[in-house]
């Protein structure tokens, strides 16, 4: 009784049927057919699954897409634009309902659109020649209404305020049938080894003025801000 217990909470857990046939074909492959070249087709089948299992491969192959395709046919914009890219609600993106698009996928193409925007205004460029470094520092995402399956959508990112030690987006999820915003999220990108201040000061667009800071921005630095002195009290 206690087996079947167990392989009940395993297949609850984990897909089993996955890693079995996974077990499965790899074995069937070693012990069962002769050994191929790195050029055969079973071998290079293999070798992609192992990728497959090991990594998110489609989220590399997009992150590479997205950069290259805004950087071989997109023109290079100004830091003060902002940037659009596009995606569908597929049937990878829903969550159990099967209805609309899964909460955390909305983060997941938050990654892409602020790899465009750096690739398109050459601002991680502008990092990396003064030695720094970007990193997630924090987010916030509001969902106004759903996106439902196999709807088109549109990202817009924004670069909307900056201090010496981060830069501040806005990125929006617009869907393409009614221009409706159906979610609002702030980015603060942490800049590492790099004032932030003198790196603006590179692009010619920008004045000596920050933009204005806005309510709703200062009002999530604070909260921050106020959830980390009970961790610094801790260390």
């Amino acid at each position: 009784m206690s087996y079947l217990v167990l392989a009940l909470i395993l297949y609850i857990l984990w897909d089993v049927n996955y890693f079995l046939r996974c077990i499965f074909t790899i074995l069937a492959g070693s012990l069962f057919q002769p050994k191929r070249k790195v050029t055969d087709t079973t071998t290079i089948y293999v070798l992609a699954l192992i990728l497959y299992i090991l990594w998110d491969v489609n989220y590399f192959l997009r992150c590479i897409f997205t950069i290259l395709a805004g950087s071989l046919f997109q023109p290079k914009r100004k830091v003060t634009d902002t940037t659009t890219i596009y995606g569908l609600c597929t049937s990878q993106d829903v969550d159990i309902f099967i209805r609309h698009m899964n909460n955390a996928r909305y983060l997941r193409e938050l990654d892409f659109a602020r790899f465009h925007f750096y690739a398109l205004t050459d601002l991680y460029k502008r990092v990396r020649q003064l030695g720094g470094g970007a990193v997630q520092g924090a987010s916030t995402i509001r969902y106004r209404r759903s996106i439902p399956i196999f709807s088109a959508y549109k990202i817009q990112t924004k670069l909307i305020w900056w201090d010496e030690k981060a830069i501040y987006l806005e990125q929006q999820f617009i869907t393409l049938s009614d221009g409706f915003v159906r979610a609002i999220a702030f980015s603060k990108q942490n800049v590492k080894d790099c004032n932030v201040m003198n790196l603006m000061k590179t692009f010619g667009e920008i004045g000596e003025e920050r933009p204005a800071l806005r309510e709703e921005l200062r009002l999530w630095l604070e909260a921050m801000e106020l959830a980390s002195l009970p961790l610094r009290k801790d260390k």
